[in-house]
């Protein structure tokens, strides 16, 4: 039996692409977003804070392509378009709730962490270069 470990630096291993999909920029956020119940692009654009229209139509197209949310269209005046998760997706709500709850956690010390390393990069300048002068 193969190091279950080992296994996800294989080229074909299907763990690649879980962490292909959860490390997209907006993919979490979206499918926490769709997890309560199916919502409509207006409402996702209001619910999730910074991401631009585009940026979610073409989110939810690749989310759509890994099969993790359907698209459903209303024949109804006007249009009427909702996404949802499919079966699917549904199985990660459970790796999403666990994310979520490590960051409500965490969050604070990760946060504290690359304020602190900011601050040490900055001090370790050299006071004459940051002034602009230069050292004869």
């Amino acid at each position: 039996m193969q190091d279950s470990a080992g296994s996800v630096f294989l080229a074909d291993c299907p763990a690649r692409l879980a962490i292909d999909i959860i490390t997209s920029k907006w993919a979490v956020v979206v499918l926490f977003a769709l997890s309560r119940r199916p919502r409509r692009h207006g409402e996702l654009v209001d619910l999730v804070g910074g991401i631009s229209r585009k940026v979610l139509t073409q989110t939810l197209r690749r989310l759509q392509s890994y099969g993790l949310i359907e698209r459903r269209a209303y024949a109804e005046a006007p249009p009427r378009v909702e996404y949802s998760l499919t079966d699917l997706g549904q199985t990660l709500t459970g790796p999403i709730a666990a994310l979520t709850d490590w960051a409500k956690t965490y969050g604070a010390a990760v946060a504290n962490f690359q304020e602190a390393a900011q601050q040490d990069s900055t001090s370790d300048t050299c006071p004459a270069t940051a002034t602009g002068q230069m050292i004869t």
